[in-house]
């Protein structure tokens, strides 16, 4: 990951990135994340990571976003900005999830305090080796039922 000049429109969406935050339902680990993803049309779809008792089934914010943008028709994505208390990369499950439709995603992330260092990566940088929808189809083939 690379520190370099920050865009004014990441500073924008790290400030919208944070406003959701503040609305995650986190009361286990009360650990606030925020994200902003960003198509290639510049609609936004917001997120917060969403706890469970059942902790398996807790959502990242990550992935709350990226299902809202799924549900509204978006599915071409260019940039991610997440916010968090510790400046924390996607998890793995949440890397996974992106790198479907979007293996070029600009990643950045930033803390929730905006006095933190803002970090910048690529999605394919951050997984390697991907599992990708060409694994799972090969060509000829059909999928199993």
């Amino acid at each position: 990951m690379s520190q370099e000049a920050i865009p004014p429109e990441v500073i924008r969406w790290m400030v919208e990135a944070r406003e959701v935050a503040s609305r995650a339902h986190a009361p286990y680990s009360r650990f606030h994340v925020g994200a902003v993803l960003v198509d290639e049309s510049g609609q936004t779809f917001h997120g917060c990571n969403v706890e469970n008792a059942s902790f398996g089934l807790t959502l990242c914010a990550e992935r709350v976003a990226a299902t809202r943008a799924v549900a509204e028709g978006s599915r071409k994505w260019k940039t991610l900005v997440i916010v968090s208390p510790t400046v924390v990369a996607p998890c793995g499950a949440c890397r996974q999830f992106l790198i479907e439709f979007a293996s070029t995603l600009d990643i950045w992330l930033g803390g929730l305090d905006d006095a933190m260092p803002i970090r910048r990566a690529k999605l394919e940088e951050l997984l390697p080796d991907a599992i990708s929808i060409e694994d799972v189809h090969r060509e000829g083939e059909r999928p199993a039922s």
